[in-house]
């Protein structure tokens, strides 16, 4: 589902800042051998990763579901120089996709990867983070967000990708649709839990941003 009109999407994007080479040969290849390449955050969804993680100027930053490794490239941006960027995925077919990118930025020696069920992984981070992204199987979002919450500093953001699920969260959920049914519940959850402060972004597939309190 397009939010917004194609021309004008067009028109913000060119009125943004640029993608970086490195995007653009990880975005082309992506494209060109891994399956689901829709799931690629994109230029202009980068872009606002990107600025919101140098607005945070993160120490720590956790994303849970790497894919190609696009979206934590863009994170990697706004790390501190000594900064660290744990980032979870249970697709072990990717894993050299990805630090082949990793290698080629500047943030290579930034990034470690963790292969896996995140919801093991998260609880051995022995980890305080700044900045927590949110992008992997919808129907475990709130159980992801109850595991980081309590890791994440005062203040910290926690930002959740695909939370408008191409429209379907104003439709009546399908039999069997549990991810779509799982993303309301989580919606709602982030609304009403006193800890955070939130705000929902019609940004591609829905963004939302939490702070925590």
């Amino acid at each position: 589902m397009d939010f917004i009109p194609e021309p004008l999407e067009r028109y913000i994007t060119a009125h943004s800042e640029d993608e970086p080479k490195i995007l653009q040969q990880l975005s082309r290849e992506t494209f060109q051998k891994i399956l689901q390449p829709r799931m690629l955050s994109g230029h202009y969804q980068g872009r606002v990763l990107s600025m919101l993680s140098k607005l945070v100027n993160p120490k720590t930053i956790l994303e849970i579901g790497t894919y190609t490794g696009y979206s934590a490239l863009c994170l990697a941006e706004g790390l501190q120089k000594d900064g660290i960027l744990h980032t979870i995925d249970v697709n072990e077919e990717l894993i050299d996709f990805q630090r082949k990118y990793f290698e080629k930025s500047d943030y290579g020696n930034q990034i470690q990867q963790h292969l896996g069920n995140a919801l093991e992984i998260i609880p051995k981070l022995d980890t305080a983070f700044d900045l927590v992204f949110i992008d992997a199987d919808k129907e475990n979002y709130a159980n992801y967000f109850h595991l980081v919450i309590d890791k994440l500093k005062s203040g910290g953001i926690i930002l959740s990708d695909n939370v408008l699920w191409s429209g379907k969260v104003l439709e009546p959920i399908k039999k069997d649709d549990v991810s779509t049914e799982a993303l309301i519940a989580y919606n709602t959850l982030l609304k009403e839990d006193t800890r955070v402060e939130t705000l929902m972004l019609p940004i591609r597939d829905g963004l939302t941003i939490n702070r925590k309190i």
